[in-house]
């Protein structure tokens, strides 16, 4: 089993090292869903574990404009350059299918593994883009079969992976905890899991004027990978 931690910071990749996970989604904003994360995560990171870049310019949906598109290349050839191991990437066309624009990316990276993003889960046909994923040589899809919870999407996972056989990885997401991995694992077959745990951290009282991240608890500041959510989850599934 693979388990990949989605994390913001540096403390967050040695926390999901040091609890044994296989590698790191390396994002900023994760409050919104995940965005490119900055130039010296990009940097510092993958020395610390194998990292794949999220490749997001903005939050909302996965149709882009060709301004956007030139950011997500030009955020590709740092990643090339910054020594990660892969990005995490995607982008939707008119049709709900994956926009072809999703090969090049493909080819940008290089040798760069590259993964597809949850675009899969707001998709017309998550079956007709898992072919399309394949035929553009993704390495693999993230999805939590367009539920919000990998739990309640796990038929639609458990189908992905036997469409995708051996030749594209599926890896669930979606709410996948220490409490509920084995079964996630159980119900969809998938070979690999993805989890964001993450925790308020409390602030240092600012007056009547607040930058606390969003959806943070009153009195908190921001959150932060939550170390022992990731270690109890590595400890489950490694048995």
């Amino acid at each position: 089993m693979q388990v990949e931690i989605s994390v913001e910071s540096l403390a967050g990749a040695r926390i999901a090292q040091e609890a044994g996970a296989d590698r790191v989604e390396l994002c900023g904003s994760l409050s919104e869903g995940g965005l490119t994360p900055s130039w010296g995560l990009m940097w510092l990171v993958p020395g610390v574990i194998d990292a794949h870049v999220l490749i997001r310019p903005r939050p909302g949906d996965f149709r882009y404009s060709g301004d956007e598109l030139d950011v997500m290349f030009k955020d590709i050839e740092g990643v090339v350059l910054s020594g990660a191991d892969g990005i995490v990437i995607g982008a939707l066309g008119e049709d709900g299918l994956l926009d072809p624009v999703c090969e090049e990316f493909v080819q940008a990276a290089g040798e760069l593994e590259v993964t597809l993003h949850r675009a899969i889960d707001v998709s017309a046909s998550p079956e007709r883009v898992l072919d399309q994923a394949m035929e553009m040589g993704f390495a693999r899809v993230l999805t939590s079969g367009q539920q919000r919870s990998a739990v309640d999407g796990a038929p639609l996972i458990k189908s992905l992976v036997a469409q995708a056989g051996s030749d594209i990885e599926i890896m669930a997401c979606g709410g996948v905890r220490a409490s509920n991995a084995l079964e996630v694992i159980a119900a969809t077959g998938a070979a690999a899991v993805h989890a964001a745990p993450r925790k308020p951290v409390t602030g240092v009282p600012g007056g009547m004027v607040s930058y606390a991240g969003a959806g943070v608890p009153e009195g908190f500041d921001h959150f932060e990978t939550d170390a022992d959510e990731v270690t109890a989850l590595c400890a489950v599934i490694r048995g």
